[in-house]
């Protein structure tokens, strides 16, 4: 209990939940969507709204918040009807983006920064100014899924259906892709832009042969995120560990268990 005594480990406690729970409900609707390598994509692109933040001296927040939603909207418009191309679009936009954060994290004089921050994530700086946006997003998040519910779930399973009863598809793929490009953004305070998919489709992997519902799915998926992050946290405090990388290995740990755990109870097949 001595780490509550501190105040950038509350902070970081409560940054951990707030994005879990969004990582969580957003993971669901990407893995069912199957949309992993594009929100891929769109993390690391959002290497350059870091970029430019840093050069002109914007809060980092919102530049990559910019950047991240300039490429999900890009994305959804190359992708959405060219499908068969959408792996040369990623990787292409993927590359741009990281090399544009690059060259202009090299152009801003006499700035020095550890970088690995954003790669691997730095829970332990976040501010209360962090908590807010982080909170305000997954408030976005709660509030669009609960209106919109119904909508997502057609076009998860049956998008061709979805179009034949006059659900605009189209429209609620980029609505999806702009919440996951926001919910990466926040997330790389947490886990870093390497970690993050891995943050977004671990619980929801593990989630997914436990539930009936896509429902059923968001709720495990985002308590199981939060307590994977709660735990690595603690991990990394009580070691001195990173904690991004704490985090996503308390996730690929309890994969692994949940796996072990269902091939145990699988039946045998007679001989």
């Amino acid at each position: 209990m001595e780490i509550l005594h501190y105040t950038f480990m509350q902070n970081a406690l409560i940054a951990g939940i707030l994005v879990s729970l969004a990582a969580g409900i957003i993971g669901s609707l990407i893995v069912v969507n199957r949309l992993v390598f594009l929100t891929g994509g769109v993390a690391h692109s959002s290497y350059g709204g870091i970029g430019l933040a840093i050069y002109f001296g914007l809060p980092i927040f919102l530049g990559a918040s910019l950047f991240t939603v300039a490429t999900a909207l890009l994305l959804a418009w190359l992708t959405f009807k060219k499908r068969h191309l959408s792996d040369t679009y990623i990787g292409l936009i993927w590359a741009v983006g990281m090399a544009i954060g690059v060259i202009f994290v090299d152009m801003t004089p006499g700035y020095n920064v550890d970088l690995m921050s954003y790669l691997f994530g730095s829970i332990l700086a976040v501010e209360r100014s962090d908590l807010w946006f982080m909170g305000g997003l997954l408030a976005v998040v709660l509030l669009v899924v609960h209106r919109w519910y119904r909508e997502f779930l057609a076009i998860s399973y049956d998008s061709d259906y979805a179009a034949l009863r006059g659900i605009p598809t189209g429209r609620f793929y980029t609505l999806l892709l702009i919440l996951s490009a926001l919910t990466v953004v926040v997330a790389i305070k947490v886990v870093g832009l390497i970690l993050v998919i891995a943050l977004m489709t671990i619980p929801t992997h593990i989630a997914s042969h436990r539930s009936a519902t896509l429902y059923g799915m968001m709720m495990r998926s985002a308590l199981l995120a939060a307590s994977f992050t709660l735990l690595g946290l603690w991990i990394s405090y009580r070691y001195d560990l990173t904690s991004g990388a704490c985090i996503i290995l308390v996730a690929a740990a309890g994969l692994v268990l949940e796996s072990l755990w269902r091939s145990l109870r699988r039946p045998k097949s007679p001989a």
